[in-house]
């Protein structure tokens, strides 16, 4: 299956990819410079710094977006893989497990499979990301007071398809001969968290020690 499939057609409502960012003058001008960049290796740790001169929360809005993409594609490869069968729990090796709340409609964390809760995950953000009141699409629209907030929870859980894609799944990565993306994207998604501090120490420990080489690289 091609890294750029979307899985199969029940799969096509959860990973259909949100492919506009924020549309304000300066999110249009941002999004060429990680065009551009992306992908190529040396370039990686200069991609993420905040361009000079430009708005934070721009900043992390947009890549927030690609983000989001980035999982939506990558997982959608595993689709096939990754069933309430073989992935009854939602982990990111023996020592992780993680459970589904939105603080909404689910209030109290219940256990649901892996797909699941990538399912409710993607149905989560794209929800996020819609929403002009959080992720503005107008121009001169104000970011609200909590949106950095707002852009932690959405990578913090993130993080953790890439958690369960490390431990449960890169063999198939593997054999999909995907394993140059998903760790050109996982570095990305690293470097740029770290750079501004939004995943807690904590929250990284299933991945830390890929972690530790991709920020001494």
């Amino acid at each position: 299956m091609s890294l750029f499939g979307i899985g199969s057609s029940k799969n096509k409502k959860t990973f259909r990819i949100k492919k506009n960012s924020p549309s304000s003058s300066k999110g249009l001008l941002l999004q060429p410079r990680i065009d551009s960049t992306l992908g190529k290796y040396g370039n990686l740790r200069e991609v993420v710094v905040l361009p000079q001169g430009e708005d934070i929360n721009e900043w992390l809005a947009i890549n927030t977006v690609d983000f989001f993409n980035h999982v939506s594609v990558l997982y959608a490869t595993l689709t096939e893989f990754c069933t309430p069968e073989t992935c009854p729990k939602m982990s990111a090796g023996p020592k992780f497990e993680y459970r589904w709340a939105d603080g909404v409609t689910i209030k109290k964390p219940i256990e649901v499979s892996a797909p699941k809760y990538v399912e409710y995950l993607m149905d989560w953000i794209e929800a996020q990301l819609e929403d002009e009141s959080i992720f503005p699409q107008q121009i001169g629209q104000p970011f609200p007071p909590n949106f950095q907030d707002v852009v932690k929870t959405i990578l913090k859980r993130l993080f953790r398809v890439y958690g369960h894609v490390y431990h449960s799944h890169y063999q198939k990565i593997l054999g999909l001969e995907e394993e140059t993306h998903l760790n050109t994207c996982f570095q990305h998604f690293v470097l740029f968290t770290s750079e501004f501090g939004l995943i807690a120490k904590e929250e990284l420990e299933p991945l830390d020690e890929l972690i530790e080489l991709v920020l001494r690289s």
